[in-house]
């Protein structure tokens, strides 16, 4: 299938959470200089920060422009290795604006899983609703991995460790602890919560795991 012509920076944290920008084109700036093409307003951002290139096979890489901040992606500081990107990760530009990358296919119609009521998830642009109403900002990626985990479940019980494999898979099992577990579902449980405080989506079955409970 052919990709979009822009995939999609989403801020889900900070005074910019919601801001979407379509990475269009061959390349765009992103830093604190009205002449870039995502233009970050904040101090500890350089005047020309990072740059996002499509190359010719269609994926996206990410550079460093020597900003005195730093970029991060997924913990990790760009600097002089750009980062190819992929869909989920999380980009921190000078540790002051967090946004997940979000590649998409405008191939796709507009798929929702789940039923018509409760919780529903448009897979091709990443968007979750509940009861019919979009959750704004943004889930975390984290918190949109967990809950695709926990959706395409079909309401069995998803384990610890299949939780960790499908959210941090590439972190070794011992190295996530049940605390960063519980720490992640009491969040995506709170955002849940937020559009429809009368269900309890998220069920935690003691020595088990967690499942998903869509009505």
């Amino acid at each position: 299938m052919k990709k979009t012509e822009g995939a999609m920076l989403v801020v889900y944290e900070g005074e910019l959470e919601g801001q979407r920008w379509l990475i269009e084109g061959k390349s765009v700036v992103i830093g604190r200089g009205e002449d870039c093409d995502i233009c970050l307003p904040r101090r500890q951002i350089s005047r020309h920060h990072a740059r996002i290139e499509r190359t010719d096979g269609g994926e996206y890489v990410l550079y460093d422009l020597g900003s005195k901040n730093g970029t991060c992606v997924n913990g990790e500081e760009v600097r002089d290795r750009p980062r190819l990107l992929r869909d989920g990760d999380e980009i921190q530009i000078a540790l002051c604006v967090k946004m997940g990358f979000v590649e998409a296919d405008a191939t796709l119609p507009l798929v929702v899983s789940g039923p018509a009521r409760g919780l529903q998830v448009d897979r091709a642009g990443r968007r979750v609703f509940v009861g019919g109403q979009e959750i704004v900002p943004p889930l975390s990626p984290a918190q949109y991995r967990l809950l695709l985990a926990l959706l395409d479940a079909e309401g069995r019980v998803v384990s610890r460790e299949a939780i960790i494999e499908a959210v941090w898979p590439e972190e070794a099992a011992e190295g996530i602890s049940e605390q960063a577990i519980d720490a992640l579902v009491r969040r995506l449980r709170e955002r849940l919560t937020a559009l429809d405080p009368d269900h309890q989506y998220i069920v935690t079955v003691r020595g088990h795991g967690f499942r998903l409970d869509n009505r």
